[in-house]
Protein backbone atom coordinates (compact mmCIF):
# COMPACT_ATOMS: atom_id res chain seq x y z
CA UNK A 1 0.00 0.00 0.00
CA UNK A 2 3.14 2.53 0.79
CA UNK A 3 4.67 1.16 -1.97
CA UNK A 4 1.45 2.29 -4.14
CA UNK A 5 0.76 5.57 -2.57
CA UNK A 6 4.79 6.26 -3.42
CA UNK A 7 4.46 5.25 -7.09
CA UNK A 8 1.72 7.93 -7.54
CA UNK A 9 3.20 10.47 -5.65
CA UNK A 10 6.43 9.88 -8.21
CA UNK A 11 4.46 9.89 -11.24
CA UNK A 12 2.11 13.14 -10.41
CA UNK A 13 5.28 14.51 -9.69
CA UNK A 14 6.90 13.50 -13.14
CA UNK A 15 3.53 14.65 -15.01
CA UNK A 16 3.44 18.04 -12.98
CA UNK A 17 7.25 17.92 -14.46
CA UNK A 18 6.86 17.82 -17.75
CA UNK A 19 4.24 19.95 -17.65
CA UNK A 20 5.77 22.62 -15.91
CA UNK A 21 8.72 22.68 -18.78
CA UNK A 22 5.76 22.39 -21.09
CA UNK A 23 4.74 25.61 -20.04
CA UNK A 24 7.86 27.24 -19.89
CA UNK A 25 8.83 26.03 -23.78
CA UNK A 26 5.84 27.02 -25.51
CA UNK A 27 5.71 30.43 -23.10
CA UNK A 28 9.21 31.04 -24.15
CA UNK A 29 8.72 29.97 -28.34
CA UNK A 30 5.81 32.34 -27.94
CA UNK A 31 7.18 35.51 -26.71
CA UNK A 32 10.32 34.63 -28.61
CA UNK A 33 8.33 34.45 -31.75
CA UNK A 34 6.34 38.05 -30.75
CA UNK A 35 9.73 39.41 -29.98
CA UNK A 36 11.45 38.41 -33.70
CA UNK A 37 8.21 39.30 -35.09
CA UNK A 38 8.26 43.21 -34.04
CA UNK A 39 12.43 43.71 -33.98
CA UNK A 40 12.06 42.46 -37.82
CA UNK A 41 8.97 45.43 -38.13
CA UNK A 42 11.30 47.89 -37.39
CA UNK A 43 11.94 50.68 -39.89
CA UNK A 44 14.02 53.31 -38.07
CA UNK A 45 16.78 53.20 -35.31
CA UNK A 46 20.11 51.36 -34.42
CA UNK A 47 18.67 48.10 -34.71
CA UNK A 48 16.83 48.50 -37.73
CA UNK A 49 20.09 50.07 -38.90
CA UNK A 50 22.08 46.90 -38.42
CA UNK A 51 19.56 44.64 -39.89
CA UNK A 52 19.49 46.52 -42.95
CA UNK A 53 23.03 46.29 -42.83
CA UNK A 54 23.05 42.51 -43.22
CA UNK A 55 20.40 41.72 -45.17
CA UNK A 56 19.19 44.66 -47.20
CA UNK A 57 21.90 47.69 -48.43
CA UNK A 58 23.41 46.62 -52.07
CA UNK A 59 25.83 50.17 -51.96
CA UNK A 60 28.60 50.09 -54.18
CA UNK A 61 30.66 51.22 -51.20
CA UNK A 62 30.24 50.61 -47.85
CA UNK A 63 31.63 52.15 -44.54
CA UNK A 64 32.09 50.25 -41.13
CA UNK A 65 33.44 51.47 -38.07
CA UNK A 66 32.06 52.76 -34.95
CA UNK A 67 30.78 56.77 -33.85
CA UNK A 68 33.83 57.66 -35.84
CA UNK A 69 32.59 55.82 -38.75
CA UNK A 70 28.72 56.56 -38.15
CA UNK A 71 29.06 60.48 -37.49
CA UNK A 72 32.32 61.06 -39.65
CA UNK A 73 31.62 59.80 -43.08
CA UNK A 74 28.54 61.33 -45.19
CA UNK A 75 27.69 59.01 -48.45
CA UNK A 76 26.67 61.94 -50.41
CA UNK A 77 29.83 63.15 -50.74
CA UNK A 78 31.16 59.74 -51.49
CA UNK A 79 28.33 58.95 -53.73
CA UNK A 80 28.88 62.92 -55.85
CA UNK A 81 32.49 62.21 -56.14
CA UNK A 82 32.28 58.45 -57.21
CA UNK A 83 29.49 57.91 -59.20
CA UNK A 84 28.91 54.93 -56.60
CA UNK A 85 26.09 54.06 -54.36
CA UNK A 86 27.51 54.71 -50.67
CA UNK A 87 25.77 53.35 -47.45
CA UNK A 88 27.32 53.81 -43.84
CA UNK A 89 27.00 50.95 -41.64
CA UNK A 90 28.50 52.22 -38.83
CA UNK A 91 27.26 51.94 -35.28
CA UNK A 92 28.14 53.57 -31.87
CA UNK A 93 30.48 51.88 -29.75
CA UNK A 94 30.30 48.71 -31.44
CA UNK A 95 34.34 47.13 -31.83
CA UNK A 96 35.93 44.85 -35.05
CA UNK A 97 33.92 41.90 -34.11
CA UNK A 98 30.46 43.43 -35.07
CA UNK A 99 32.37 45.44 -38.44
CA UNK A 100 33.45 41.81 -39.07
CA UNK A 101 30.43 40.27 -38.85
CA UNK A 102 28.69 42.58 -41.08
CA UNK A 103 31.23 42.12 -44.06
CA UNK A 104 30.91 38.78 -43.58
CA UNK A 105 27.36 38.94 -44.30
CA UNK A 106 27.23 40.92 -46.85
CA UNK A 107 30.14 39.50 -48.70
CA UNK A 108 27.58 36.08 -48.98
CA UNK A 109 25.47 38.42 -50.44
CA UNK A 110 26.89 41.20 -52.15
CA UNK A 111 30.36 42.48 -53.13
CA UNK A 112 30.96 45.98 -52.56
CA UNK A 113 33.58 47.86 -54.88
CA UNK A 114 34.96 49.82 -51.51
CA UNK A 115 34.96 49.15 -48.32
CA UNK A 116 36.44 51.90 -45.87
CA UNK A 117 37.20 50.99 -42.33
CA UNK A 118 37.20 53.81 -40.08
CA UNK A 119 39.94 52.64 -37.02
CA UNK A 120 39.97 53.74 -33.87
CA UNK A 121 42.56 54.41 -31.00
CA UNK A 122 42.72 51.69 -28.48
CA UNK A 123 40.78 49.73 -31.09
CA UNK A 124 43.17 46.34 -30.02
CA UNK A 125 42.73 46.87 -26.39
CA UNK A 126 41.66 44.59 -23.72
CA UNK A 127 38.45 45.28 -22.91
CA UNK A 128 35.09 42.89 -21.97
CA UNK A 129 32.48 45.25 -23.22
CA UNK A 130 33.75 44.78 -26.89
CA UNK A 131 32.65 40.82 -26.33
CA UNK A 132 29.30 42.33 -24.20
CA UNK A 133 28.38 44.26 -27.13
CA UNK A 134 28.07 41.16 -29.88
CA UNK A 135 24.99 40.49 -28.38
CA UNK A 136 23.54 43.09 -30.90
CA UNK A 137 23.86 40.28 -33.66
CA UNK A 138 21.96 37.60 -31.53
CA UNK A 139 18.94 38.37 -33.23
CA UNK A 140 20.98 37.39 -36.55
CA UNK A 141 22.44 34.35 -35.16
CA UNK A 142 20.18 31.52 -36.54
CA UNK A 143 19.74 32.39 -40.05
CA UNK A 144 23.37 33.82 -40.87
CA UNK A 145 25.49 30.53 -39.79
CA UNK A 146 28.14 33.14 -41.52
CA UNK A 147 28.31 35.62 -38.35
CA UNK A 148 28.16 32.17 -34.94
CA UNK A 149 31.59 31.90 -34.73
CA UNK A 150 32.00 35.46 -34.56
CA UNK A 151 29.09 36.12 -32.09
CA UNK A 152 30.46 32.88 -30.16
CA UNK A 153 33.19 35.33 -28.84
CA UNK A 154 30.66 36.65 -26.29
CA UNK A 155 30.88 33.63 -24.33
CA UNK A 156 31.32 30.10 -23.95
CA UNK A 157 27.62 29.10 -23.53
CA UNK A 158 26.10 31.34 -26.59
CA UNK A 159 25.40 27.83 -28.65
CA UNK A 160 23.24 26.84 -25.84
CA UNK A 161 21.49 30.06 -24.57
CA UNK A 162 20.59 30.28 -27.99
CA UNK A 163 18.66 27.42 -28.11
CA UNK A 164 15.82 30.15 -26.17
CA UNK A 165 13.82 31.43 -28.65
CA UNK A 166 13.57 35.01 -26.27
CA UNK A 167 17.60 35.00 -25.52
CA UNK A 168 18.50 37.04 -28.88
CA UNK A 169 16.08 39.81 -27.74
CA UNK A 170 16.85 39.89 -23.93
CA UNK A 171 16.44 43.36 -22.67
CA UNK A 172 15.60 44.67 -26.26
CA UNK A 173 11.73 45.39 -25.59
CA UNK A 174 11.36 49.13 -25.52
CA UNK A 175 13.74 49.52 -28.22
CA UNK A 176 11.50 47.22 -29.97
CA UNK A 177 8.45 49.31 -28.81
CA UNK A 178 10.34 52.97 -30.08
CA UNK A 179 11.31 51.27 -32.88
CA UNK A 180 7.79 50.44 -34.78
CA UNK A 181 6.95 53.75 -32.46
CA UNK A 182 6.58 57.33 -35.69
CA UNK A 183 8.64 58.62 -32.89
CA UNK A 184 12.02 56.70 -33.55
CA UNK A 185 11.59 57.78 -37.40
CA UNK A 186 12.08 61.26 -36.06
CA UNK A 187 14.89 60.94 -33.22
CA UNK A 188 16.99 58.42 -35.36
CA UNK A 189 16.67 59.98 -39.11
CA UNK A 190 20.00 59.59 -40.84
CA UNK A 191 21.44 60.25 -43.92
CA UNK A 192 22.39 56.93 -45.35
CA UNK A 193 23.50 55.61 -42.34
CA UNK A 194 25.35 58.70 -41.26
CA UNK A 195 24.15 60.70 -38.46
CA UNK A 196 25.78 64.23 -38.83
CA UNK A 197 26.92 66.72 -35.38
CA UNK A 198 26.16 70.32 -35.24
CA UNK A 199 27.63 71.32 -31.83
CA UNK A 200 31.54 73.37 -31.49
CA UNK A 201 33.87 71.74 -29.05
CA UNK A 202 34.56 74.33 -26.54
CA UNK A 203 36.86 73.72 -23.02
CA UNK A 204 40.90 73.20 -23.29
CA UNK A 205 42.80 71.12 -25.60
CA UNK A 206 42.48 67.24 -24.29
CA UNK A 207 45.76 65.24 -23.22
CA UNK A 208 46.28 61.46 -23.70
CA UNK A 209 49.65 59.71 -22.86
CA UNK A 210 50.17 56.88 -25.31
CA UNK A 211 53.73 56.54 -24.38
CA UNK A 212 52.97 53.32 -22.34
CA UNK A 213 52.45 50.41 -24.29
CA UNK A 214 49.63 48.40 -23.34
CA UNK A 215 48.42 44.64 -24.11
CA UNK A 216 47.05 44.09 -27.27
CA UNK A 217 43.75 41.57 -27.60
CA UNK A 218 45.01 38.96 -29.74
CA UNK A 219 41.46 38.26 -30.95
CA UNK A 220 41.13 41.57 -31.62
CA UNK A 221 44.11 41.85 -33.70
CA UNK A 222 43.31 38.28 -35.74
CA UNK A 223 39.63 39.63 -36.31
CA UNK A 224 41.23 42.84 -38.07
CA UNK A 225 43.48 40.35 -39.77
CA UNK A 226 40.95 38.63 -41.46
CA UNK A 227 38.81 41.53 -42.27
CA UNK A 228 41.57 42.77 -44.13
CA UNK A 229 42.28 39.29 -45.75
CA UNK A 230 38.57 39.03 -46.80
CA UNK A 231 38.27 42.27 -48.71
CA UNK A 232 41.32 41.17 -50.55
CA UNK A 233 40.52 37.83 -51.59
CA UNK A 234 37.22 39.46 -52.58
CA UNK A 235 38.97 41.50 -55.17
CA UNK A 236 37.58 44.75 -52.85
CA UNK A 237 39.31 47.81 -52.47
CA UNK A 238 39.64 48.25 -48.86
CA UNK A 239 41.16 51.93 -47.01
CA UNK A 240 41.53 51.90 -43.35
CA UNK A 241 41.00 55.10 -42.08
CA UNK A 242 41.83 56.52 -38.78
CA UNK A 243 40.33 60.18 -38.22
CA UNK A 244 41.42 63.07 -36.63
CA UNK A 245 41.39 63.83 -33.01
CA UNK A 246 40.86 67.04 -31.03
CA UNK A 247 43.96 66.61 -28.58
CA UNK A 248 46.94 67.01 -27.49
CA UNK A 249 48.53 63.41 -28.38
CA UNK A 250 52.03 62.08 -25.90
CA UNK A 251 53.54 59.71 -28.16
CA UNK A 252 51.47 57.39 -30.46
CA UNK A 253 48.50 54.76 -29.63
CA UNK A 254 49.86 51.15 -29.73
CA UNK A 255 46.88 49.97 -31.78
CA UNK A 256 47.12 52.46 -34.51
CA UNK A 257 50.70 51.68 -34.99
CA UNK A 258 50.25 47.88 -34.88
CA UNK A 259 46.90 48.16 -37.44
CA UNK A 260 49.12 50.17 -39.74
CA UNK A 261 52.12 47.58 -39.50
CA UNK A 262 49.78 45.31 -40.81
CA UNK A 263 47.85 47.22 -43.72
CA UNK A 264 51.24 47.23 -44.63
CA UNK A 265 51.83 43.51 -44.98
CA UNK A 266 48.27 43.13 -46.98
CA UNK A 267 49.54 46.05 -48.92
CA UNK A 268 46.32 48.24 -48.23
CA UNK A 269 46.22 51.63 -47.95
CA UNK A 270 46.36 52.88 -44.24
CA UNK A 271 45.04 57.00 -44.13
CA UNK A 272 46.40 58.02 -40.52
CA UNK A 273 44.94 61.49 -39.69
CA UNK A 274 45.13 60.95 -36.18
CA UNK A 275 48.04 63.73 -35.39
CA UNK A 276 46.82 65.55 -39.10
CA UNK A 277 47.83 69.11 -38.34
CA UNK A 278 45.07 70.18 -40.82
CA UNK A 279 42.72 69.32 -38.27
CA UNK A 280 44.60 69.17 -34.37
CA UNK A 281 43.72 72.71 -32.93
CA UNK A 282 40.98 73.85 -34.99
CA UNK A 283 38.15 73.32 -32.99
CA UNK A 284 35.44 74.98 -35.27
CA UNK A 285 35.81 71.68 -37.39
CA UNK A 286 35.02 69.27 -34.34
CA UNK A 287 32.00 68.69 -32.23
CA UNK A 288 33.90 66.92 -29.03
CA UNK A 289 37.14 65.81 -29.29
CA UNK A 290 36.57 62.44 -30.98
CA UNK A 291 34.02 63.77 -33.34
CA UNK A 292 34.05 65.95 -36.04
CA UNK A 293 31.43 68.01 -36.57
CA UNK A 294 29.57 68.92 -40.12
CA UNK A 295 32.04 71.45 -41.35
CA UNK A 296 35.18 68.94 -40.74
CA UNK A 297 33.21 65.60 -42.39
CA UNK A 298 33.56 67.50 -45.50
CA UNK A 299 36.95 68.48 -44.82
CA UNK A 300 37.72 64.63 -44.13
CA UNK A 301 35.61 63.03 -47.45
CA UNK A 302 37.71 65.53 -49.58
CA UNK A 303 41.07 64.82 -47.96
CA UNK A 304 40.40 60.81 -48.04
CA UNK A 305 38.87 61.08 -51.58
CA UNK A 306 42.27 62.78 -52.25
CA UNK A 307 44.30 60.27 -51.08
CA UNK A 308 42.44 57.28 -52.50
CA UNK A 309 42.59 58.77 -56.03
CA UNK A 310 46.63 58.99 -55.29
CA UNK A 311 46.78 55.50 -54.40
CA UNK A 312 45.00 53.98 -57.47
Amino acid sequence: MIRKVKNSFLQLFIVKLIAFFAVVFLSDLVIGRLLKKYYFKQESGYYYQTTYAIDKTEADILIFGSSRAANLFNPEIFEKHFNMSCFNIGRDGHPLFYHYALLKANLKRHLPKIVILSFDAGNFSIKQEAYDRLSSLLPYYSYHPEIRPIVDLKGPNEKVKMLSAIYPYNSLLLPIIAGNSAFSKTKYATIKGYVPLKEIIKGPLKTLDYTIEKELDTIKVNTYRAFLKECRAANIKLYVVCPPYMINAIGVDYSITTAKKIAQEYNISFFDYSRDTSFINKPLLFADFRHLNEKGVELLANTVIVQINNSK
